[in-house]
This record gives C-alpha cells, sequence and structure tokens, in this order.
C-alpha cells in the first residue's frame, strides 16, 4: 500500500511517500480502506518527539489519527461492523506506529463510527480529532444553554467545532481571532473579538459580567484573560495548556469514546455542526500540508485526501 513514512524523528523535510505491507488485522481489529485523513499539530508534534514521554514512536512511523473509509476487513471477534460499511473516527494507540497517512489502517471497534450519509470523505476525514476534543472541553465545563462561552482562537478546527457545539446547545458564543477571520466567525454565530494586546479590556466592555466558561484552543495568556474577565476558573478548560490545572482550570487532551462519535454524527445530521476545509493535499503532498499547518494561519481543517 502506498503511505507517508517517517523514517525518524523530524519534520516535514524527513516525510516520505513509500509502497510499505498493509498492517495486520488482527483479532478485535477491523481493517479500513482509507479515503481521507487530516493533519493535525499534535502529528507533527509526535514525529519530532515532543510528545516522546506520552506517545513514543516507532519506526519506520506513518503519522495521522483521524480516519475516514471503508471497513475492508473484519478480524475475529471484532463486533459491530461489516465488510463495506462506511466509518469515520480516531485511531490512536499507546505506540505512533501504524497511522491513517495511508491506504489503510486498522482499528478497534470503539476507535470508530458510523459516518453519516450527509458527511462527504473530505470532512469525515477532519472531523473526529477536533470535533471529540471539542466536545470534551465543551462538556468538561458543562457549557449549556444560556450561557456565555468564550472560545480562544476560535477560527482553528478545534475552535471553529466548539463554537457550533456551543451555539446549538443554546449558548451565546464569544470567540477570539483576528480581524479576517471575523466575518467567518459571524456565519458559524460566534460574536468575534480581536485577539492581542488590549483582549481584556475588549472583552470586559463586550460581556462586563464575565463569560461563564472559557475554552482555550491557542495557549499564551487565553487562561489568564479568561479568569480575569471574571469566568469562573473551574469553568475554563484549555486544549493545549496543562499548566491550566494550576490556575484551578482544566486541562482536555481527548480520548475518543463511540458515544462522542455518535453525538458529533448526530449534530451532522442535524445540520447544527459542519466541518470547514482550509485546504485539500493528495497524500503524496503531506509534507507540503504539513508545512502549511505549522504556519498557525489556517481556518477550519487541512484535509489529506486518499483515494
Amino acid at each position: 500500500m502506498k503511505a507517508v513514512v517517517l523514517p525518524r524523528y523530524g519534520g516535514a523535510d524527513e516525510l516520505e511517500v513509500a509502497d510499505v505491507p498493509r498492517p495486520p488485522c488482527a483479532a478485535g481489529e477491523v481493517l479500513v480502506n482509507l479515503k481521507a485523513t487530516s493533519v493535525n499539530p499534535v502529528d507533527w508534534k509526535v514525529a519530532a518527539g515532543h510528545l516522546d514521554s506520552m506517545i513514543p514512536g516507532e519506526f519506520p512511523l506513518i503519522p495521522g489519527w483521524d480516519a475516514a473509509g471503508v471497513v475492508a476487513e473484519v478480524g475475529a471477534e471484532a463486533e459491530g461492523f461489516a465488510v463495506g460499511d462506511e466509518v469515520f473516527g480516531y485511531v490512536r494507540r499507546p505506540v505512533a506506529k501504524w497511522g491513517t497517512y495511508a491506504e489503510y489502517t486498522v482499528a478497534e471497534p470503539w476507535m470508530i463510527a458510523r459516518k453519516p450519509a450527509s458527511l462527504d470523505w473530505d470532512s469525515a476525514g477532519g472531523l473526529s480529532l477536533v470535533g471529540v476534543t471539542a466536545l470534551q472541553a465543551l462538556d468538561t465545563v458543562q457549557a449549556k444553554e444560556g450561557d456565555t462561552v468564550l472560545v480562544h482562537a476560535a477560527a482553528g478546527g478545534v475552535g471553529t467545532i466548539a463554537v457550533q457545539i456551543a451555539k446549538a446547545r443554546g449558548a451565546r458564543v464569544i470567540g477570539t481571532a483576528s480581524v479576517r477571520n471575523h466575518d467567518y466567525l459571524q456565519a458559524f454565530g460566534a460574536e468575534p473579538l480581536e485577539y492581542g494586546p488590549g483582549l481584556l479590556e475588549r472583552l470586559k466592555l463586550l460581556v462586563p459580567g464575565g463569560p461563564d466558561a472559557a475554552v482555550d484552543a491557542v495557549g499564551g495568556d487565553a487562561v489568564e484573560v479568561s479568569i480575569e474577565a471574571g469566568t469562573d476558573p473551574s469553568r475554563v478548560v484549555s486544549v493545549v495548556d496543562p499548566g491550566v490545572r494550576d490556575a484551578g482550570g482544566h486541562y482536555v487532551f481527548m480520548s475518543v469514546t463511540p458515544k462522542d462519535l455518535d453525538t458529533l454524527a448526530n449534530l451532522i445530521e442535524s445540520r447544527e455542526l459542519i466541518v470547514p476545509i482550509s485546504e485539500t493535499y493528495p497524500l503524496d503532498r503531506a509534507a507540503d500540508a504539513w508545512r502549511a499547518s505549522r504556519t498557525g494561519r489556517t481556518r477550519g481543517k487541512i484535509v489529506l485526501r486518499i483515494s
């Protein structure tokens, strides 16, 4: 099969496109013929060895965890899926080795769910990591109807999904972003707020009593600004900064569950959630996709089309 392979820890320049054996489909697993995956910052952070203490790499390594494709084989004792089922999910294992930048990957049934018929392959390939992360962050701070929810980096992959889920729950949503992304956020029902110097003052003017909950998807001073604006620390969550716990908040490093995938699928089917695609690349241009991701200026998702 064709795959993007990393022979050693490194970055975009070390990625190679190669023909490699298909991963074995063991008992309790399903083999998925992938149609699309996506680029997430965690991909190149793992590849660089920055997360080695949490997710060590075994080389040669195929990056990627987001998955969308068709079940090609069902191993013994794997229940819930049949050959031909269209699925999406998040295939993360304790050791990075058989990723999703490839024509095939193996998954345990709890890592995947049936793809909604209304979800195209590009969007399915870009949904799982950002979708489950946003969902678990909002659940952690109990974002609900009537709340004012602040989303930092609201035009990014996680932020865009968090905005939509919070709106679907009946919340007022404030989203920080550069001015060029304000129209983009308004299209999703968020009230845009320019990030950078003076953010705290602008936030206090817009929400004098402070947001009820805050989601940090960017780091920096986002947690500090949220709390200084009046948000109870117990309702502040970061998906990038573990230090939020020192301030009394919560840190979320997502772990996929079937329930969360089904929740996302239902939001897609009810037209309360879409997956904005920033750029699409063929699999053999994964290195270019990584370079685009590392600029930090993309909005929505960067998708790799596989077949």
